[in-house]
């Protein structure tokens, strides 16, 4: 079978779509993760570029600078390419092939009940105009995972449908078929989702809310400055609200000195403590974790072209490892019709 070939480490598939630059919520969500990860595990991360042209499709342009930027961020937080392999979905065809043959094996009710998809269908608007292509990207997520014969897949628990819908197409496909693919298990993590600036949902750029990886200093100073906090804390005499308040959310998720946190929170709930005081303490703390990423990112940033050849190298071995998964796939769905001379 595909997935215990030549494989000596359990297998990781993670990435990320490249709609933005990443920012500080997938830093504390899944970055610190993968980073600590990535040398206990044969990982693999993958640049869906294709997913991210699903609601994008109007503005390609958008996907191809991000695939550059997130790829900058990747490695700015400390992915390793000695330890990591980086791949471009729409570059590996074997993908779309997989997803093709997959989406015989899922029903539209089957999909259109996924929690996942349906959150995200309203978050987006679409109402009834849901594109095909975004409707059926559970499906390209399973090919994703299967392709590269992942074991794990690290997600937090709202993705958890989607490794679902991938193992119930695993199993229907080698029940029928043969059984040459990898069933998946999730790794959870244990991380909460990084509520915006804003309060009101989570991180994200089209929301503007969001603190990016590569923001200045000046920027970083400017946005959290800015922060929502506790509407009902109008004089730092006031007694304050910690609970739902993204200035405490943010402490929670990076301030290392626990002890000293917590005595800021009762301060902050007894009053006697402005916001002012305590934005300048957030800031203090981010600029110790961002200055290393910012300053990582602006040096990869000089050799552009370095870069492309990581993207270029692990593409390429990506391409290789989903080839051998179509190949075994051909042949269990009896599709391999040229493996053997034809009959005279």
């Amino acid at each position: 079978m595909h997935s215990t070939q030549n494989v000596t480490k359990k297998r990781i598939l993670t990435g990320d779509r490249p709609t933005s630059p990443l920012h500080i919520g997938h830093l504390v969500g899944s970055l610190q993760n993968r980073v600590a990860l990535q040398h206990s595990y044969e990982t693999f991360v993958l640049l869906a570029d294709v997913q991210a042209m699903t609601d994008n499709f109007a503005d390609p342009q958008k996907v191809r600078q991000n695939v550059y930027e997130v790829m900058l961020d990747y490695l700015a937080v400390g992915l390793d390419p000695s330890a990591v392999t980086f791949m471009i979905q729409s570059q590996i065809p074997e993908i779309a092939e997989l997803t093709v043959f997959f989406l015989n094996l899922v029903t539209v009710s089957h999909l259109r009940q996924n929690p996942t998809v349906k959150a995200e269908i309203a978050q987006k608007g679409f109402g009834q105009s849901v594109p095909a292509g975004f409707f059926v990207y559970p499906v390209s997520q399973a090919a994703d995972i299967t392709a590269f014969g992942a074991h794990l897949v690290p997600v937090g628990d709202d993705q958890l449908p989607m490794i679902e819908q991938t193992r119930e197409i695993v199993r229907r496909f080698n029940s029928l078929y043969a059984p040459v693919l990898t069933e998946p298990k999730e790794l959870l993590s244990a991380v909460p989702r990084l509520m915006g600036l804003d309060g009101e949902a989570k991180m994200s750029k089209s929301l503007g809310n969001a603190i990016f990886l590569g923001d200045s200093a000046d920027k970083v100073a400017q946005k959290v400055m800015g922060m929502y906090t506790d509407p009902h804390h109008l004089r730092a005499s006031d007694q304050g609200r910690v609970e739902g308040n993204p200035v405490f959310a943010y402490l929670d998720a990076f301030d290392p000195d626990k002890a000293a946190l917590e005595a800021m929170k009762e301060h902050y709930r007894r009053g006697g403590l402005g916001d002012v005081k305590v934005k300048k303490h957030l800031l203090e703390v981010l600029e110790g974790v961002l200055a290393p990423i910012r300053a990582r990112r602006a040096e990869y940033a000089q050799d552009r072209g370095a870069v492309q050849q990581l993207l270029r190298q692990g593409t390429a071995r990506g391409r290789a490892e989903a080839a051998q998964t179509m190949q075994e796939a051909r042949q269990a769905m009896g599709l391999d019709y040229f493996s053997e001379p034809a009959d005279r």
